[in-house]
């Protein structure tokens, strides 16, 4: 009897203990909810109100310190994959056909690899493309995706009014590199478009941005700035209005015909004289042909992935290659391990390069065949097929190479395009070979050495020494008055370095 007394007494101390425990436990649970869920909305607090017209990140940042911190992770050049990452590269030093291709064109003179977002304002003020005190060939709308002063200038002015004049003309007026304001309402903090060029081009195809889901605009608020455009100075007197050349569709011959039926040309070949297109940077466009589009993957899902830090919930805004943040962007999907997840990448793209230096090997020699064949006694009538050929084969070998990931956002499509653009290079160098031996040329010609960048400059007839000096006068005096004239209208100006 006394036995089983002792027992049940010492079964229910084990109740008691164990009914303690468990509700300590759950208090603890319950604990940590209420906490996370504090600060999941102190998160969303705002500290003080963000003007409307407020361009600067770390203003912006005061409010959203998660966000800022891993937006000027941007500032980082550490990460080169196989085929690109945020370090600094000289294309031209690497690929010297390229010079020979854009010859009389601003990209002959630099091409680099792009760094990350918060760089945008310093490379756009270092390149050679956008000249100096002495030469300044730019237009002001080639400030459009660089900075969100931007849209502060177009609600002030008007839209057509920030696409009139020089680019060296309003350089004080642009200092804050892209960041908060590109992409979100200030009030709200809701995505949003805040480049007229996109919603224009939508309302062509009868398209509203209102009727998009938030999951297509995290790709759309990409898509501002990450596509093909061009200036058409037709639209409003004065101006090089940036317009999308989407209104007969996305693909490369889409945009091909559009620009044939406008007889648009970026500019006449140096050295061919064959009336060339440039293609910007089509992602997204390229991106729409590809799987990861048609599954209804977002550019932000890859390149903007969602993390933790604490019971927050955020996007990473260290804007970067998916390469180098596998776990959180490729692995959310995908159950490889990162080895084979990075082998993946690098055999597409790999097998894409092989296809595109054949293409650039073609062309480079196109051009300078074509030279001979002009030199020779060639007529306007008889190169002018030639030249379509020329034309149309850069143009879609361009339409892969300048988007950015080196064709991963759509390899079949991305393949099928280049293949096109060598076909049409080597029936132009065919054409080139019957005209040649015609006029009595022997075939192939000599051409000229073009094997580094400084030997292909040369060929274009390029004065490097003096787009340097111009390039290096303007920025210890015009930049640094543009820096002075900034920090006394807003009051203060972020020095972005790593």
């Amino acid at each position: 009897m006394e036995n089983n007394q002792n027992k049940k007494s010492a079964v229910n101390w084990i109740l008691f203990v164990a009914t303690v425990v468990v509700v300590f436990i759950i208090g603890l649970f319950a604990s940590s909810i209420i906490e996370r869920r504090s600060e999941g909305q102190y998160a969303l607090q705002m500290v003080k109100p963000i003007a409307p017209d407020e361009a600067r990140n770390e203003v912006w940042g005061e409010n959203f310190p998660r966000e800022y911190e891993t937006y000027m992770k941007t500032l980082e050049t550490d990460f080169a994959s196989k085929h690109g990452g945020s370090k600094m590269t000289d294309y031209l030093e690497k690929y010297p056909e390229l010079v020979i291709m854009w010859a009389g064109y601003g990209f002959a003179k630099d091409y680099n690899q792009g760094r990350g977002h918060a760089y945008a304002i310093e490379d756009l003020r270092n390149s050679l493309r956008t000249g100096g005190n002495e030469i300044s060939p730019m237009p002001q709308t080639c400030w459009t995706c660089k900075s969100p002063d931007v849209p502060r200038k177009m609600e002030q002015e008007g839209i057509a009014e920030a696409y009139k004049g020089k680019w060296k003309a309003s350089g004080h007026e642009y200092v804050n590199p892209i960041g908060c304001k590109d992409c979100h309402n200030p009030e709200t903090m809701n995505l949003q478009i805040s480049r007229p060029a996109l919603v224009e081009a939508f309302e062509r195809q009868g398209k509203k941005m209102e009727d998009f889901t938030r999951q297509e605009m995290r790709s759309l608020v990409c898509a501002q700035c990450h596509v093909e455009y061009y200036f058409d100075k037709n639209v409003v007197e004065g101006a090089a209005y940036l317009t999308f050349p989407w209104d007969k569709g996305f693909s490369a011959e889409d945009m091909e015909a559009y620009f044939d039926e406008l007889g648009f040309k970026d500019w006449t070949h140096k050295l061919s004289k064959a009336p060339m297109l440039k293609a910007q940077h089509p992602d997204y466009e390229l991106f729409m042909t590809g799987v990861h589009a048609q599954r209804g993957v977002s550019c932000a899902d890859c390149h903007m992935p969602y993390k933790s830090e604490g019971g927050v919930k955020f996007t990473d805004h260290h804007v970067q290659s998916p390469l180098n943040n596998v776990a959180n962007s490729c692995q959310v999907c995908h159950r490889e391990d990162t080895d084979r997840l990075v082998r993946d990448v690098y055999e597409r793209q790999d097998r894409l390069e092989e296809l595109r230096h054949l293409a650039e090997s073609a062309l480079a020699k196109a051009h300078l065949e074509a030279k001979v064949a002009w030199d020779n006694g060639a007529t306007e009538k008889e190169m002018k097929p030639i030249l379509t050929l020329i034309r149309h084969s850069q143009w879609r070998w361009d339409w892969v190479a300048a988007a950015n990931g080196l064709g991963f956002h759509s390899p079949t499509e991305a393949m099928r395009v280049v293949g096109s653009a060598i076909q049409k290079a080597e029936e132009a160098r065919r054409e080139l070979a019957i005209l040649l031996i015609n006029k009595g040329v022997k075939y192939p010609p000599q051409l000229p050495d073009y094997s580094t960048k400084a030997k292909a400059q040369a060929v274009a007839g390029m004065n490097m020494a003096k787009l340097n000096a111009d390039k290096q006068d303007f920025l210890k005096t015009t930049a640094v008055e543009w820096d002075k004239k900034a920090k006394e209208r807003q009051g203060t100006l972020q020095e972005y370095k790593n």
